[in-house]
């Protein structure tokens, strides 16, 4: 345990005082500075991890540690060296590639902090949330909301990775961390099936049900699983119409247009070969990935070279910006409805 700080002074009865200041853990704030910045004052430092060294570290994991010795999970969280040795991407979010070998399952659990998974490549495996089977391929964004029961099976012939996100630093922070094992008997995996929440709210823009299933009451997107169809097809369409160098999408619940979580947002960008986008500072921290092509992220003082499969980490407040060298699809998450919700999101241009 840490003892409160004491401060001296030479006048004896003000050191006396500050001594038992100390004594009671109690803090004069005109002793202390940095608590009230101007600007502010951030942890997270603008960061990338290399695609081609997060597969060959997940391939070596899936040879040497079986999904029993790893938690349940063969995860590599990405580790922002501004943390203090933190498993966190940023301050505010966790990420990490998981990896799932041929046949093999990753058990049932839930827990509270909610968790999204995005597939950069391949397709075979499926994830239950609830017991609804959701299929995930390239570029698909899967949900797993707060306290969903999820699990991981692959019945195909061929490993695969992808990149997960959960907003564990936030719910950690907050003392609000619980967890459950699942059922331990296996499911049956009716891979033929679309998943019910496809059924039900993936029917198309702006269709609904009419009756019965049509009202929703929980914080989170009722539909789990967005396609890469979807979004490959609504980025282009928005390319078209605009002109630009870029368009920008965002993943939302379909009954509220809010964000897809409570605590996530979002988003899909396209760049057109060659294009800029401008640079902007936001109050929040985000997490990204390349799904295909290559170009620069400029981040801070910092620059990136990208390429496909590659996650960078955006600290709050600094200077953000893309450029393509060939077509470039980027995928982001922002702890950006947190801070709406609390009155503290600011964003600008610059």
């Amino acid at each position: 345990m840490t003892a409160t700080p004491r401060f001296t002074d030479p006048d004896p009865d003000l050191g006396a005082l500050y001594g038992d200041l100390a004594d009671n853990d109690l803090q004069p704030l005109w002793k202390l500075t940095g608590l009230l910045t101007p600007e502010p004052v951030v942890r997270t430092r603008p960061y990338r991890w290399r695609a081609d060294m997060l597969r060959r570290m997940a391939e070596r994991s899936g040879q040497l540690v079986g999904i029993d010795r790893g938690g349940d999970r063969r995860v590599l969280a990405c580790a922002n060296p501004g943390l203090g040795g933190a498993p966190y991407a940023t301050s505010s979010m966790w990420a990490a590639v998981q990896y799932l070998g041929a046949g093999e399952s990753a058990p049932a659990h839930r827990h509270t902090p909610a968790a999204l998974r995005f597939v950069l490549e391949g397709e075979g495996v499926w994830t239950l949330v609830d017991g609804d089977p959701l299929r995930m391929s390239t570029g698909d964004l899967i949900l797993t909301p707060s306290m969903t029961f999820h699990e991981h099976h692959n019945p195909g012939g061929e490993p695969m990775m992808w990149m997960d996100v959960l907003d564990l630093p936030m719910v950690a922070g907050l003392d609000a961390v619980f967890f459950e094992e699942g059922p331990t008997e296996e499911p049956t995996l009716r891979t033929g099936e679309m998943s019910g929440s496809e059924r039900v709210w993936g029917g198309g823009p702006g269709l609904l049900p009419a009756r019965g299933k049509s009202r929703h009451t929980r914080p989170h997107s009722p539909l789990l699983a967005y396609r890469w169809a979807d979004t490959d097809r609504a980025l282009a369409a928005s390319l078209a119409d605009s002109g630009g160098a870029d368009a920008e999408l965002r993943f939302a619940d379909p009954t509220s247009g809010g964000d897809v979580m409570p605590t996530m947002r979002c988003e899909m960008r396209r760049l057109r070969a060659g294009g800029r986008s401008g640079f902007r500072q936001q109050t929040g921290s985000r997490v990204a990935t390349v799904l295909s092509g290559t170009g620069t992220a400029s981040i801070g003082e910092e620059s990136f070279s990208l390429g496909p499969g590659d996650i960078f980490a955006v600290p709050s407040w600094a200077r953000y910006g893309l450029e393509a060298d060939e077509e470039l699809d980027v995928f982001s998450v922002t702890d950006a409805p947190v801070l709406e919700a609390l009155g503290l999101y600011r964003e600008q241009d610059c």
